[in-house]
């Protein structure tokens, strides 16, 4: 059995068959390139803005007071994107196609509908918003500017974002893989237009990004409306039904609330690092985040690659095939992260020169993503687990484990460690320590609860 594991086989999207490692390398490959490419909306702003003259440093920290308003339209788009997919894959792998189909179209209109409620919220209570999360008089300009364009896209956001699963789950990796390609390209040639040649500054970054989350959206409809999707998005089946909402927004609050989370320690890092070391340390954090993004984004690759073969096996009843898929994705992230662990401690200071040329900012920054990145293999075991929970439609763990790493211990830490004497110092340990707790408890409960627990073949 062991030996079938390295080759695809079957028919496009039956995971059922064929190689397990085969089919998470072919989903996993092109959507970690996906994501890394979908970086580029946030990182390339970032780089254009941290070296506009004379106010690349205001530009970049009023950026970054921006990235947890983004994080929470993201996870809202990630709560039907997470939530529905999987519970597609399941309904797929049981042979119930047509209950998939209204699974992607209940999916859709709740992304309508939080889209909406979403830009209204943002729209009226914008100042006080930003004031919350950290911003000063100086950064509040900046951060003003982005927002206020950047929100007009928000439909856009979660059309892309929400419903590309739908196509990875489909088997169609590759296509899903072109949704963040076409933006990333639109994006990176439209933002020195709008930001130099235009002199729009933070206004121009952010309408460059609208237009490219547009084109996103669009490359999505089209497809999941097309002749090329197995399973077709249609209108009849967007009248939400209160049992199939319920499982979705259920499963998906794991990737919402992982999200929301992160946005609140970074609202949390950002007014404590206000506090204890002003604007500087809210710029070396909007640094941190970037380099986080990139460095665990094949994690969650993997992950994503992994997810549609694990439910459909799970549905299917094909437990055995669950197991291997497990832990050939746990196995290859391991030794991902410990690689990229030992480039971050050899060179802090160059991954800090990919997003600003100030010299305070690349100086202040070494120790602490020193600190921040120490043992950060940890938190590559907790999102290994969290997608497995989420691939099963194990929603209570998923959630849990969401909140425990920055709800219960980085955010409180974030707070008590700076006032007993580490200052600035002790925001970068805290994130440490929880990545050590929430990581090993997050993975052994997954290997305790789920691995272990699953049998033989039912099929």
């Amino acid at each position: 059995m062991e030996k079938d594991l390295d080759r695809a086989t079957g028919a496009p999207g039956d995971f059922a068959v064929g190689g397990v490692r085969g089919h998470i390398l072919r989903l996993a490959l092109p959507m970690t390139a996906a994501q890394l490419i979908n970086l580029l909306y946030s990182i390339v702003d970032r780089m254009y803005l941290g070296r506009m003259p004379g106010a690349g440093g205001l530009a970049l920290t009023g950026v970054g007071l921006v990235l947890p308003i983004i994080s929470i339209l993201n996870s809202v788009g990630g709560l039907c994107g997470t939530g529905g997919a999987p519970l597609f894959s399941i309904a797929r792998g049981r042979g119930d196609n047509e209950e998939a189909e209204r699974i992607m179209g209940n999916s859709f209109a709740l992304l309508m509908i939080f889209g909406a409620i979403l830009t209204a919220g943002i729209i009226i209570f914008k100042r006080p918003i930003l004031f919350a999360f950290g911003a000063s008089e100086a950064t509040y300009p900046y951060a003003s500017e982005y927002l206020s364009i950047y929100t007009t896209g928000t439909l856009f956001v979660m059309t892309g974002l929400g419903m590309n699963p739908f196509i990875n789950a489909q088997g169609s990796a590759k296509r899903g893989m072109m949704t963040v390609a076409l933006g990333a390209v639109v994006n990176i040639v439209l933002d020195p237009i709008f930001i130099f040649v235009l002199d729009m500054g933070a206004a121009g970054a952010a309408l460059a990004t609208v237009i490219a989350q547009a084109c996103s959206a669009a490359w999505v409809l089209l497809f999941l409306t097309g002749k090329h999707a197995i399973i077709r998005l249609r209108l009849s089946d967007m009248r939400l039904g209160a049992a199939r909402v319920r499982r979705i927004i259920t499963l998906g609050l794991s990737g919402f609330v992982m999200n929301l989370t992160n946005s609140l320690i970074q609202i949390v890092c950002n007014t404590t690092l206000l506090k204890y070391g002003g604007d500087l340390f809210v710029g070396v954090m909007t640094v941190i985040n970037a380099v986080r993004e990139i460095v665990f984004m094949p994690v969650s690759g993997i992950g994503g690659g992994a997810a549609p073969v694990l439910g459909f096996n799970y549905g299917a009843g094909k437990q055995e095939r669950v197991k291997a898929g497990i832990r050939f994705s746990s196995s290859i992230t391991i030794a991902y992260t410990a690689a990229i662990w030992a480039v971050i401690m050899l060179a802090p200071s160059a991954m800090t020169r990919i997003f600003t040329d100030e010299i305070t900012i690349i100086e202040a920054g070494v120790r602490p993503i020193r600190l921040y990145f120490m043992l950060s293999m940890f938190m590559s075991l907790q999102m290994v687990s969290q997608q497995v929970f989420v691939a099963l439609g194990k929603s209570k763990q998923a959630i849990f484990f969401s909140l425990l790493r920055k709800a219960f211990i980085a955010a409180p830490l974030t707070l008590l460690l700076p006032a007993l004497g580490l200052g600035v110092t002790g925001v970068f340990v805290a994130d440490t320590i929880s990545q050590v707790v929430g990581g090993v408890t997050c993975f052994a409960t997954m290997y305790l609860v789920v691995y272990r627990k699953l049998g033989k073949d039912l099929t």
